[in-house]
């Protein structure tokens, strides 16, 4: 049937109205140091999850690690670029769920489904994600978008959240979960995303 389908009310999907975005540590320091995955590729996905998060209007939270300590600089510049109005919030834990101005910032969004990307999957996305799940949350890790030291702490830091109730995305199924119908108002979004992504990979695995 073509045409508009209507929005789910308390859609057990992933949909503009009720996730929200949580980025931690995409920083210069931290994203060298990724060896699961290509950086580049890496980031490309990252910032399709952003573009998406801001064409779809979802809640975004920023977080970084040790600027203020004077160890590390702030988010990657290409990221940063795509969330210019997002503040950052700088923390010394290695587990963000344990910084009071982080989760603040998570429970102000008054979402319960979390988009969970950062650096290094087996730390930083890991040890929040866990907690969050514990606390009631449903937590999406976008699986490639994120990176560990090694393709096996990835791997098992993947293992660890999925056991524990996380449900991995990927970067364009996140999009496409978010769009969820052509017919709907607004599909450019999705449209303008993919017609910058495939480029940009084509460039990346050429």
């Amino acid at each position: 049937m073509a045409g508009q389908t209507p929005v789910r009310p308390d859609d057990h999907l992933i949909s503009p109205d009720n996730a929200a975005l949580v980025l931690i540590d995409y920083q210069p320091e931290q994203v060298q140091t990724v060896r699961s995955t290509s950086p580049e590729l890496m980031m490309l996905n990252t910032t399709a999850v952003a573009r998406a998060a801001r064409a779809f209007e979802l809640p975004v939270v920023l977080s970084t690690v040790g600027v203020e300590m004077g160890v590390n600089t702030g988010t990657i510049e290409e990221l940063r670029a795509e969330l210019p109005d997002v503040p950052e919030i700088d923390r010394t834990t290695l587990n963000s769920w344990e910084d009071p101005d982080f989760r603040a910032a998570v429970e102000a969004t008054g979402r319960k489904k979390i988009i969970m990307t950062g650096l290094w999957t087996e730390v930083c996305v890991a040890f929040p994600t866990l907690d969050m799940l514990r606390e009631g949350y449903e937590v999406h890790p976008v699986s490639d978008a994120i990176g560990g030291v090694s393709v096996d702490a990835h791997e098992r830091a993947m293992q660890r959240m999925i056991r524990a109730g996380a449900q991995p995305v990927t970067a364009i199924s996140l999009a496409a979960e978010l769009q969820r119908d052509w017919g709907r108002p607004g599909a450019d979004r999705l449209r303008s995303i993919l017609r910058w992504y495939f480029p940009e990979l084509d460039k990346i695995t050429a």
